[in-house]
């Protein structure tokens, strides 16, 4: 098949999609759907038992037996559990049957998932519940449903819920925005494209490294003779092998309705990128969950690993997720595109002033939108954006509110062309703005691209963030406009004031000089930099009165968040510290001793024959020194996990950020100057010159 001219065919053929819901519901039920996914109202159970009985068949003649209800708990990753669809007939056969009861309510075990505390063990109940604004699909012989997740006493328990209520809220009060410009819009949808990179690495090398396995990054690694300073991976060829993976991964993604569009080498070696269309919040957050799953699976077909952690290995760049953020009508409007003449598009402008007050007003919430223990290792490190939020709008749009807060007219330069002086090539268009990628929130055109996303992270929470406090925003610029008698000379007056009051988020420079550190703190902005600064703010009083006036959150679901985070924060830096000390008792130092044994036999025969230990005892001297190094160091890292507090998680993870990385960085410095000494025959597992140059 040449899958090149089947792509449209090909695409959504696993989705139970609206093509498919057209031939297979009867109109009246597809009209009520249709309108449940439009609008977001309740789906009644008559209508749900024709759905549940139309996606039983189809997804029989895809070839699946069973369903689960797919959701995405606290934990970061999705969830499943698996039913068939048989039931017992009374001759002893079975039957292929699903309920409309079966497709609305699943009842998993709520216990052995993170709650923050909201649940006991012994409270176990809890339920999920269909999201019919997302597409179900076959996968791997099972009909996936997406789902929320609550527990018996309906606490949420999962990321979607929190993000529907989001995109209410920020649709409710963009809606009333809307109609002071009289325009009377049933819903705003918050879309995103979320920008995905990886690393790929050869399948044996990951099996014989523990840090990889256990933490997903390396612990140990001595730089290698070459990284990334040529500049010649990003965008470079791609090789056949990684080209092959791409491919299939394009042909599964595009099975399962993602928009995959754009592929490449990314600035590391054996790093790249795949770039979906945008799309809804919610269905983007469900695909970027299904393509870093199908991602690992299809490695492992090429013999890849597929590595996602946010930074793998030290010394060159990490890996992150851009989130491009806007807000469209349902009558495809986009509310963040400036128009031929942004000076003039009032509408756009007030959009663009709530997203500017909210940013400032909220950078701690998006700071711990992303924090991780991972993540820390990236942000701020120059190819992440830095821990200090501020945001990039480019000299056109400053130029436009400059104007504003001056009270004077905008007097722009329009656009122009660029000629390139080869007579063969088309002048091009030069864009209103520049690109600036140390931003950590940049305007790039007709969007917001927050850029401090780590790549393995759940992109839901960082755009509850984006949605809540924008419509908090859109909130209060609606209270005060819709009383308004004169409501231009209002709306200017408030554009005036709002910016004048918030221009200090906005920065157009190099967020990585550190220039730049000195002048935000000159300015008032938060530095939170690390997840253990960020994290105690969650809970904040603004933080709590935003999410729970906009019905997102409760108190008690935010309490448990921020406890949830603590403890995967100090829980991933155990297992990490563990992980080191185990790697350095069982590998590091029986191969250095088996070294160190070689070394002294040659100067002990070189001593009984007459000749000078010479180079092989100075070097000797050297491996047993740095081999005494990293025992004791690795002592002390041993008693500092054994000493850890247990209890208060704040005080816990302190302590961990404080003392155990603190710890683990000395063994680190030992182990891998030791790997720089010691022969490579004797080095016991795979070195940074093994796995980022395979080919």
């Amino acid at each position: 098949m040449n899958t090149a001219k089947n792509v449209p065919e090909l695409f959504g053929s696993m989705v139970f999609n609206e093509t498919v819901m057209q031939e297979r519901l009867p109109k009246d039920v597809y009209r009520k759907l249709k309108k449940t996914m439009r609008e977001g109202t309740a789906i009644d159970a008559d209508v749900a038992a024709v759905v549940a009985t139309a996606m039983k068949d189809w997804a029989l003649s895809k070839g699946a037996t069973h369903y689960t209800h797919w959701f995405q708990p606290l934990t970061g990753v999705t969830a499943e559990k698996h039913d068939s669809f048989i039931s017992p007939t009374d001759n002893g056969g079975v039957m292929m049957e699903f309920s409309g009861k079966e497709l609305i309510k699943g009842e998993p075990d709520a216990s052995s998932f993170p709650s923050g505390g909201l649940r006991a063990t012994f409270e176990a109940r809890g339920y999920t519940a269909w999201d019919p604004t997302s597409y179900a699909f076959v996968k791997d012989g099972s009909l996936y449903i997406p789902t929320a997740f609550c527990s018996y006493t309906g606490q949420i328990l999962d990321k979607k819920t929190p993000l529907l209520r989001s995109m209410e809220a920020v649709s409710n009060q963009a809606c009333r925005v809307l109609k002071l410009f009289g325009k009377n819009v049933r819903r705003v949808t918050a879309t995103v494209g979320p920008e995905q990179e990886y690393f790929l690495i050869d399948r044996d090398d990951y099996a014989k490294r523990k840090d990889l396995i256990f933490t997903g990054r390396t612990l140990f690694g001595a730089k290698p003779p070459k990284g990334q300073e040529m500049e010649d991976h990003y965008f470079g060829s791609i090789r056949p092998r990684v080209a092959a993976f791409m491919q299939e991964l394009d042909e599964e993604l595009w099975k399962l309705g993602i928009f995959s569009k754009t592929k490449h080498n990314e600035v590391a070696p054996c790093q790249h990128e795949m770039a979906p269309v945008f799309t809804s919040v919610n269905i983007a957050s469900d695909h970027n969950q299904l393509t870093m799953e199908v991602m690992k699976r299809v490695a492992q077909k090429h013999h890849f690993i597929c590595l996602l952690h946010e930074k793998p290995f030290e010394g060159i760049n990490g890996s992150g997720k851009h989130n491009n953020w806007s807000m469209s009508t349902d009558e495809g409007e986009n509310l963040l595109d400036p128009g031929k003449n942004p000076s003039e598009n009032l509408q756009f402008l007030l959009f663009l002033t709530a997203v500017i007050k909210a940013v400032d007003e909220y950078q701690d919430l998006l700071r711990i939108s992303v924090a991780s223990a991972g993540n820390d290792h990236r942000l701020g490190a120059n190819e992440a954006p830095p821990a200090i939020v501020s945001m990039f709008i480019g000299e056109e749009l400053q130029g436009i509110l400059d104007a504003i807060e001056a009270g004077e007219d905008y007097t722009g330069r329009g656009k122009t062309k660029m000629d390139l002086g080869v007579s063969v090539l088309p002048d091009i268009t030069k864009d209103a703005t520049d690109r600036n990628r140390t931003s950590p929130f940049a305007f790039t055109g007709n969007k917001f691209e927050f850029r401090m996303l780590g790549s393995a992270i759940n992109i839901a929470c960082p755009n509850i963030m984006i949605n809540t406090m924008v419509a908090e925003e859109l909130r209060q610029f609606a209270d005060e406009l819709e009383g308004a008698a004169d409501f231009k000379a209002a709306l200017l007056s408030l554009i005036k004031r709002e910016v004048a009051a918030h221009k200090r988020i906005i920065f157009n420079g190099n967020g990585y000089d550190d220039a730049w550190v000195a002048e935000a703190e000159r300015r008032g902005l938060h530095n939170l930099k690390s997840t253990a600064d960020a994290l105690p703010h969650y809970t904040d009083k603004a933080n709590v009165e935003l999410f729970t006036r906009h019905n997102v959150y409760t108190r008690e679901e935010m309490e448990s968040r921020e406890e949830a985070l603590l403890e995967e924060y100090y829980k991933t830096l155990h297992i990490e510290a563990l992980t080191m000390s185990d790697m350095v008792r069982e590998e590091i130092l029986p191969a250095c001793i088996g070294y160190e044994k070689d070394l002294a036999d040659a100067v002990k025969m070189k001593k009984e024959a007459g000749v000078s230990g010479g180079m092989e005892a100075g070097l000797l001297g050297r491996i047993s020194a740095l081999i005494e190094e990293l025992y004791n160091q690795c002592s002390v890292l041993d008693k500092a996990v054994a000493d850890a507090p247990k209890g208060d998680s704040r005080e816990t993870v302190n302590y961990y950020h404080d003392v155990i990385l603190a710890a683990m960085d000395k063994v680190r410095t030992a182990a891998d100057q030791l790997e720089t000494l010691v022969g490579k025959k004797y080095w016991p597992f795979p070195t940074y010159s093994d796995i980022l140059f395979y080919v």
